[in-house]
């Protein structure tokens, strides 16, 4: 009897642990992660004295990233996510620390830097693999999907928040190419803790679908370009997932240039001095953190859509209307606080409205194809607000900025569309039609 009442326990217990060592190695592969985008810019500016080689190092890192987003998720699918994660973190490892390696024997050419930087990035890219196994994971230790995400966002936030300035001390007490190497060490670390401890059982399906039916997967290049149109189509044909794809699209296209020029510009206009710029970041991200974590405990009860529409817009256009009349620090940091408390309901209910709607044996291509095309807008938005500051001044982009940011954070208020958000009703859409 005894034996029968803790089996289940047993269970769950081990599904726990698993879950839990999921979202380990995902701090620390994101920490490394964070640490790196510091890090190998550093090492480049200070070993080739070169800004525009430092610009190419970042190019040649992540546009093989964006592409293999986009174009990876077959790959993912035919092998296994648990599987392909645990490579990647390994070939991570091995190529961000042959860097510093390469470095120390003094063997480290310009060619070989941008051949390792690329190749990490496009391995980078099929961080998608871990993404899927987190549903499988929840399913096992009975945790409701929106609390989940809401746990997953808010230990990415606080690891990449810590990230970037663990990088910058120990850049300042060591060497970027000593950082580096502890960059390496996340990723294997991270992988480690997959191989032993998460299942992989907790994987999308390889041979079958939910429904107990096989899955054809030709072989070739043929059969790659099949899967991966399956993938593109299932997001297209998805309304509620278009509708996300291009809010996501504009509003990271509005973000970047509010981090990469507007809010540097303002800082230096009006105060001058780079601590603020840092202090604005930190803050928001203080908030991040918390408004995640209250989402976790929070989410499960909440109704989706409102959640989620409220935090984008409480996070978002105030952020660049407040820039546009303040002349002072305080203000800003407000309603950065603010902001960053309300986003941390976005992201939660994304992941989850994407985990339900995508049949699990398709989530590696459709989350690669969205997260693709949510990351198109970023390079153009540094661009467009620098234009936009050259033209119109600081504070009319900045409020031009925060205008298309409201009247596209108004879309799911607006069209019918995002109350798809609340339906719990899995995979709508039909596959074969």
């Amino acid at each position: 009897m005894n034996a029968v009442v803790e089996a289940p326990r047993t269970r769950t217990g081990r599904a726990q642990v698993a879950l839990w060592a999921y979202l380990l190695a995902e701090v620390v592969s994101t920490t490394g992660t964070r640490m790196s985008m510091v890090a190998i810019p550093w090492f480049v500016l200070t070993t080739t004295g070169s800004a525009a080689t430092t610009g190419v190092v970042a190019f040649a890192e992540t546009l093989p990233y964006v592409l293999v987003l986009a174009l990876g998720g077959p790959v993912v699918d035919r092998f296994g996510a648990w599987r392909v994660a645990i490579i990647a973190g390994v070939t991570a490892a091995a190529l961000v620390g042959a860097v510093p390696a390469l470095y120390a024997a003094g063997a480290l050419h310009l060619a070989f830097l941008v051949v390792l930087v690329s190749a990490a990035g496009a391995v980078r890219g099929l961080e998608m693999s871990t993404y899927v196994l987190l549903p499988g994971l929840a399913d096992a230790a009975a945790m409701p999907i929106t609390r989940a995400t809401a746990l997953h966002d808010g230990m990415n936030r606080t690891a990449g928040m810590l990230g970037v300035p663990l990088a910058g001390v120990l850049i300042a007490v060591s060497s970027a190419p000593a950082v580096l190497v502890v960059d390496a060490a996340s990723f294997l670390i991270a992988a480690v803790l997959l191989a032993l401890l998460v299942p992989r059982t907790s994987q999308p399906p390889t041979t079958e679908d939910e429904d107990g039916r096989a899955i054809e997967r030709p072989t070739g290049l043929r059969g790659y370009v099949r899967e991966l149109r399956e993938g593109f189509a299932f997001l297209v044909r998805d309304r509620m997932l278009v509708a996300i794809s291009v809010l996501v699209l504009m509003t990271n296209l509005l973000d970047q240039a509010y981090s990469a020029v507007l809010v540097p510009v303002w800082v230096h206009d009006e105060l001058g001095t780079p601590l603020a710029l840092g202090l604005v970041g930190g803050v928001f991200g203080v908030g991040a953190v918390v408004g995640s974590g209250v989402f976790a405990w929070l989410g499960p009860r909440l109704p989706r859509r409102r959640s989620f529409a409220w935090g984008f817009l409480v996070g978002g256009a105030p952020r660049f209307f407040v820039l546009a009349v303040a002349v002072a620090l305080p203000p800003v940091l407000a309603v950065s606080l603010v902001a960053g408390l309300a986003v941390g309901a976005i992201n939660p209910a994304l992941a989850a409205t994407e985990y339900e709607r995508i049949p699990r044996h398709l989530q590696a291509r459709v989350i690669g194809a969205l997260a693709a095309v949510a990351m198109a807008g970023i390079p153009v938005g540094g661009l467009l607000g620098g234009i936009a500051v050259e033209q119109l001044g600081l504070s009319v982009a900045l409020a031009a900025f925060g205008v298309v940011y409201l009247i596209t954070t108004l879309a799911p208020f607006v069209f019918p569309v995002w109350r798809e958000m609340d339906r719990a009703a899995k995979h709508p859409v039909d596959v074969d039609s």
